[in-house]
């Protein structure tokens, strides 16, 4: 089925999100409250990582650290899967469901991706996927990670690709759910404009300090859709940790520049022979099918595409056997099965 195209718009983007932040800056800008509404946002993220603690180990990387969790089968019994999320997300929203699924077969890998979670930002140098892969790869060699099949979801679809791109011959095969991997027409939206201006340190104080967890929940229920969130997700992936300023600041920088990076990237995917399976929603509004994964699809000869009828942006909790078989298919095809 071929689909018009869709604009990108990786999250955040929720209107009420935004609706939030421009009535809590012109409530700033009138009341003088800055230096109140910077302590109440330090409080609720105090809170927040009380709240969500890491579940993996923070390994040690050029003084920086990264969140990795090991799960599923001992090292050397089982192939590495690596598994990278989306923007402004972690490695929670793997562990709500698939880690569980992939344990019995697979060593399983989940990080956080660099300035997001529980892992630390690199600054301006992150804003770039390959510059994310490599960091990743340095930190998961530390725990013996060897020719893994790497899956990633939205912007970690990028990171994957990325990763392929640095070290074909340790890349055994790629999965990317929705991944975000092409250049897009349009932009992205008031809300990333905004971090770009002068108005957005306040606009991501007000947003942590103001912010109810409603706003939060409607913009997970929009990623989601046409799907219902799963009961529990909310608490479970920890949408404090999304609030963050300096994690919405290193989020707001990474896809800012996104466009710019899987522009230079795209000409090198016709080069990759590994096995890639993609999986895209057809009713995905996020991260359109048209303008990534189909494009891959007709430029990229080992690619397998699995579009989803009446999917969106989440095929691993909407449609979670759909992307198993789609794991299955990578490892057999790249001889780990």
């Amino acid at each position: 089925m071929r689909l018009k195209p869709k604009e990108t718009r990786l999250p955040l983007s929720n209107s009420s999100l935004l609706l939030l932040a421009v009535l809590a800056l012109a409530v700033g800008a009138l009341a003088g409250c800055a230096t109140l509404i910077d302590s109440r946002a330090t409080t609720r993220e105090t809170t927040w990582e009380a709240e969500n603690p890491p579940v993996g180990r923070l390994l040690a990387l050029d003084g920086r650290q990264v969140h990795v969790l090991e799960a599923g089968r001992p090292q050397g019994t089982a192939p590495d899967i690596v598994l990278i999320h989306g923007a402004n997300g972690n490695l929670r929203d793997f562990t709500f469901d698939l880690v569980d699924r992939l344990a019995p077969d697979w060593r399983v890998i989940a990080v956080d991706r660099p300035g997001l979670g529980w892992s630390d930002s690199w600054g301006e140098a992150d804003s770039d996927p390959r510059f994310q892969a490599r960091i990743l790869r340095h930190a998961l060699a530390e725990v013996g990670v060897t020719r893994p099949l790497v899956l990633g979801h939205s912007y970690g679809g990028a990171v994957a690709m990325a990763w392929a791109l640095e070290a074909p011959e340790d890349t055994a095969a790629l999965v990317l759910l929705a991944g975000a991997t092409h250049p897009w027409p349009g932009d992205l939206g008031f809300w990333y404009r905004m971090h770009d201006s002068a108005l957005g340190r306040f606009a991501r104080a007000a947003l942590a300090a103001l912010a109810p967890k409603s706003v939060a929940e409607g913009v997970l229920q929009d990623v989601f859709a046409p799907a219902p969130m799963p009961p529990g997700y909310s608490e479970h992936f920890g949408t404090g940790l999304a609030l963050r300023r300096d994690q919405q600041a290193a989020n707001a920088r990474q896809v800012n520049a996104l466009l710019e990076h899987v522009s230079q990237m795209r000409p090198h995917y016709a080069d990759l022979t590994l096995p890639i399976e993609a999986v895209h929603g057809a009713a995905d509004t996020i991260v359109g099918l048209e303008i990534h994964s189909a494009a891959l699809a007709g430029e990229v000869d080992s690619v397998n595409l699995t579009v989803i009828e009446g999917a969106g942006h989440m095929p691993h909790h909407s449609h979670p056997q759909v992307v198993m078989d789609a794991i299955d298919r990578a490892a057999r095809r790249a001889g780990l099965r």
